[in-house]
């Protein structure tokens, strides 16, 4: 295996395939001695960057959630 011109490599299928990497995975490169170490970064921490994301935009709509935002919009 060979890094291209841009820096890229292409993880194998069979790799792929055995941890479940699409190409929208979030993961994650690290050092570990002298390797390389790739890791699928977990759902709930993929996610944890969003937090907070919209609470400007909720704040000036005067709700303090996106829960309370869709309860609004529903009627509830």
């Amino acid at each position: 295996m060979k890094i291209d011109e841009r820096g890229q490599i292409v993880i194998p299928k069979e790799l792929r395939d055995t941890l479940g990497l699409s190409p929208s995975t979030e993961v994650d490169f690290r050092i570990e001695d002298d390797a390389i170490v790739l890791r699928k970064v977990p759902k709930k921490l993929a996610l944890e960057k969003w937090t907070g994301y919209c609470a400007a935009s909720l704040a000036e709509l005067g709700v303090s959630s996106g829960d309370e935002f869709i309860a609004e919009v529903r009627g509830e």
